[in-house]
């Protein structure tokens, strides 16, 4: 219980700030289909964001549909945020996913102490707890913390079905496991690769029975029907659905899309620059490294480790790509840790003075957190200005207008001076025009200067960080 007060305590570190964070734009897009549903009505069918453009798809997206995963996570906050008034909508959106890895740390606690023993749970849940990337991915509002949850939560009940001979406990059981997987999937796609450990549950249990078990198969087909569905229904909407072929295998860099499948270059920064550094802060990978080594009394956690590395070979572009799509790994990655833990303080008991192994093991933890710290600090910031322009912004445009910034497909701005627009000039201005947009909003002094030389839009405002030109 002490664990997860300090996991909330850690969580609630600046909640109030403006969402301008890291992965801001995923967020914004993440937060303005909820904003939408508290005031438009719960569409679950018709998920919309304040992105008008063909930037995301391609093609022409005048209704600013968001077909991606099922809006589970945006209606549960959307609807928080409408029921228990006081606190803006983006506060609920971060309460949301810190109550759902909290769900995360009490399952790993559970499970780890089951099959590792006290010592092991306790610190593979205080890793998830405190450690700085594990804290700052566990408050932003993105969907992969709640399917990430609902995936444990799945192999927790899953776990309990095995364990108990009670037929209607049992039943329970399997269909809560049931319908928290194919929610976890519905909330996030990539909440599929925890099928290797649900698989493996289902294997080491009935062993060469398995294929004779009506259960086994009843739970992944009915689990997959549901995210089938929704998949083959909004390819109704083409112009919803974001291009994402190049998480495989790309990255998106300054000289255009590259390749980086199983290049030396993925490996370095899945594996050194992130797990390693930002992660696990350098040091903590020493406990990571001796828990997978060590023999525990089973495979169980071997299971989560293979679904792990599959997915990071998987979708390698979008690993390396972007941060938050390590959320999923870290689980495995605090379980291994607490696995490392216990097996050097075991060792301690009789080979090595006990103090010092506990004393080890506390300047190990204190120097990873201080180094991971000193680089996930940063993903916190923003700028100092932008409430000022937001607040600008808005008061020189109507709720009605549809505005074009220059921020390179990034909705951020967008979503802050809660407007409908593009967040970038995908057309030429006439053409915006026609269209109905009203305004552009430059932060580029060259654009700036060399606007007011054509003079065909007049300056609504400017000052010398942005300029807001009639359309």
């Amino acid at each position: 219980m002490t664990v997860l007060f300090v996991a909330l305590a850690f969580r609630l570190y600046k909640i109030d700030i403006p969402l301008a964070d890291l992965h801001s734009w995923r967020q914004a897009d993440t937060a303005s289909v909820a904003r939408n549903f508290a005031r438009n009505g719960y569409d679950l069918l018709h998920p919309r964001y304040d992105d008008l453009s063909n930037i995301g798809s391609g093609k022409e997206n005048p209704q600013g549909y968001r077909m991606v995963e099922f809006p589970i996570y945006n209606a549960f906050f959307a609807f928080a945020f409408q029921k228990i008034p006081g606190l803006p909508i983006e506060i609920w959106g971060r309460l949301v996913s810190i109550i759902f890895s909290l769900a995360i740390v009490g399952a790993i606690y559970f499970l780890a102490l089951k099959e590792a023993g006290r010592t092991a749970a306790f610190f593979a849940a205080l890793t998830y707890a405190v450690m700085p990337f594990f804290v700052f991915f566990s408050r932003v509002i993105l969907p992969d913390t709640t399917a990430t949850a609902l995936s444990i939560l799945a192999i927790l009940f899953l776990y309990g079905y095995f364990q108990i001979k009670k037929r209607f406990v049992r039943a329970l059981l399997w269909t809560a496991g049931l319908v928290f997987f194919a929610a976890s999937i519905l909330v996030k796609p990539t909440a599929i690769f925890f099928s290797v450990v649900l698989f493996y549950l289902f294997a080491v249990n009935y062993r060469f029975s398995l294929v004779k078990k009506l259960d086994f198969y009843l739970f992944f087909i009915l689990a997959v029907i549901p995210i089938f569905l929704w998949r083959n229904y909004i390819l109704q909407y083409p112009e919803g659905i974001p291009g994402s072929e190049w998480l495989l295998t790309s990255v998106n860099t300054a000289s255009g899309m590259q390749k980086i499948f199983f290049k030396p270059a993925f490996f370095r920064w899945i594996f050194f620059e992130r797990i390693n550094n930002l992660i696990l802060g350098g040091y903590l990978v020493f406990f990571f490294i001796l828990g997978i080594i060590a023999k525990p009394k089973g495979n169980f956690f071997y299971s989560f480790l293979f679904s792990s590395l599959f997915y990071l070979f998987v979708f390698q572009g979008g690993n390396v790509q972007h941060e938050y799509y390590q959320i999923l790994i870290l689980p495995t990655i605090a379980i291994f840790v607490g696995l490392g833990v216990a097996f050097v303080l075991k060792k301690g008991q009789t080979s090595i003075n006990s103090f010092f192994a506990y004393t080890l093991v506390l300047i190990i933890f204190a120097f990873s957190w201080f180094f991971s710290y000193y680089r996930v600090k940063d993903f916190y910031s923003y700028s100092s200005d932008l409430p000022q322009i937001v607040k600008i912004i808005s008061s020189l445009t109507k709720d009605t207008d549809k505005v074009v910034t220059d921020s390179t497909g990034d909705t951020t701005l967008l979503y802050l001076i809660d407007r409908k627009g593009a967040p970038a000039p995908y057309k030429e201005m006439d053409e915006l025009k026609k269209s109905g947009y009203c305004c552009f909003v430059t932060f580029n002094q060259s654009v700036i200067t060399g606007m007011k030389q054509e003079k065909k839009h007049p300056v609504i405002f400017e000052n010398d960080k942005f300029a807001l030109f009639e359309l």
